[in-house]
């Protein structure tokens, strides 16, 4: 009988920031497009995009052998796949821009193959690195930059350089966002202190309150520009800070920067704090990249041929 495959193109969901909100994302994606059938999952994106904790949360309980901390696991257990017997594993994670220190790529591809022969599943980090070494695509494969790309390949593409391709040109804009969202709650946080909620939208970011806030929006925009041309460093401290020069900052994303507030490309906020009756919340809107209209109606347009 004839494989049948789901005729999924793609679907695009927003990117989010932070650890718990991607892990989430991860469980979301499997619950919706994880096939109890599906073996090799592809999945391509910079370091630090938050790739390792979306795996975590589309395959809990997974042993991550290189996490986002440096913490990997020796020997490679893929390399020896099936030597357990009964007890061996029945998913497989591999990180091929960590992995090609250690052992060739076509080693690697020897040792995938191998596990999928054996009815193994194998969750692939810079999938777009092992392709070319396979005879084979991946039956779901997922981009993350701005946004997270789902699709299942076929014959007729696409392939996995082309959605690395994709994701990696947009993933500025979410480094963009993120760094001046948390500009931007530097201002709020003596005042609302986390009495906010976090949200995406098309290059930018979403700062949703219970309550209207009484906020002046030129000011905090003039705060940020300010900060944009005093083109402070932005740096990693851990999994929950970040520091503006020596200042530090809570983050719940903190890889997700750029590396000084300069390289923030044309920062604007939508002028008026507008209710929202879905979320029941009043949204505050920021801005970066190319000029999109500030009306909450056209932020997120589809274009349509």
């Amino acid at each position: 009988m004839a494989k049948t495959r789901e005729a999924l193109m793609y679907s695009a969901y927003f990117a989010p920031r932070g650890m718990v909100r991607m892990t989430e994302m991860g469980r979301m994606i499997a619950a919706r497009h994880l096939s109890p059938f599906d073996r090799l999952i592809g999945i391509v994106g910079e370091a630090g995009s938050g790739k390792s904790m979306l795996v975590k949360g589309m395959f809990p309980g997974l042993e991550m052998t290189n996490d986002d901390n440096g913490v990997n696991v020796r020997p490679l257990p893929i390399l020896s796949v099936g030597e357990g017997g009964f007890f061996s594993p029945h998913t497989y994670h591999l990180d091929m821009r960590f992995e090609t220190a250690f052992t060739p790529i076509p080693e690697l591809a020897d040792a995938v193959m191998n596990a999928l022969g054996l009815g193994k599943r194998v969750v692939v980090e810079h999938f777009e690195m092992l392709e070319p070494f396979i005879p084979v695509k991946a039956e779901l494969l997922i981009g993350v930059g701005e946004e997270i790309i789902v699709t299942r390949p076929t014959i007729f593409g696409p392939e996995s350089q082309e959605v690395a391709d994709i994701v990696f040109r947009s993933i500025k804009y979410r480094k963009m966002a993120h760094t001046a969202e948390d500009l931007v709650e530097r201002m709020l946080w003596k005042r609302y202190r986390e009495n906010f909620h976090h949200g995406d939208v098309r290059h930018g970011f979403i700062l949703g309150f219970d309550q209207k806030p009484e906020v002046d929006i030129p000011e905090i925009e003039e705060y940020v520009h300010r900060k944009i041309r005093e083109n402070v460093p932005v740096s990693y401290v851990d999994d929950e800070h970040i520091r503006f020069g020596e200042k530090l900052h809570h983050c719940t994303g903190p890889r997700m920067h750029v590396r000084y507030t300069g390289e923030i490309e044309n920062f604007r906020m939508v002028p008026e704090v507008e209710y929202d009756s879905l979320s029941e919340q009043y949204l505050m809107v920021g801005l970066v990249g190319d000029a999109s209209p500030l009306d909450y109606h056209h932020l997120n347009h589809v274009k349509l041929d």
